[in-house]
């Protein structure tokens, strides 16, 4: 089943069980929220989108604490369960979701390799943060990150 067709069931499930969804983008640059905006009725679960592709946007949109980022780097696990506790609380949903990586191809390091991404998934009961490394140009990068989401949101909605 290709994405849409699982945004469409997702984004169904979701209104019927009236659960909210904000998202928090950095390296994916607002495609998340545009892929689940093509689908009819995203209104009744999509909050909101935020691109927090700079530092300054994540600390100033959405909290995040600027010593993490110093310290851990905005590529970081720290800062992606920020981001998703944070667009989840501020946001007022259920679920919140939160992006940071490197889509390359220049900007990674030996540490931090083009193609690492980190997801947060925030509801109400946890924030966890899911690391990978995607050896991928930028657009398909973008496509690996949605197809993530779409799994764990999927899985939330069972």
């Amino acid at each position: 089943m290709n994405e849409l067709k699982q945004l469409k069931a997702i984004i169904k499930k979701f209104t019927d069980l009236k659960k909210t969804l904000a998202i928090a983008e950095s390296c994916t640059g607002g495609y998340i929220s545009h892929m689940i905006t093509n689908i009819s009725g995203a209104s009744n679960v999509f909050d909101r989108g935020i691109v927090c592709y700079s530092n300054q946007s994540k600390i100033q949109l959405l909290n995040v604490n600027d010593d993490d980022i110093e310290k851990h780097g905005a590529v970081s696990k720290s800062v992606a369960d920020q981001l998703a506790f944070n667009i989840r609380r501020l946001s007022n949903t259920d679920i919140g979701i939160g992006i940071t990586g490197i889509a390359g191809p220049t900007g990674g390091t030996k540490e931090k390799p083009v193609g690492l991404v980190y997801i947060g998934l925030s509801t109400i009961e946890k924030t966890e943060v899911h690391k990978f490394e995607f050896n991928a140009d930028r657009i398909t990068f973008k496509k690996l990150v949605l197809e993530k989401i779409v799994d764990f949101l999927t899985e939330l909605g069972e």
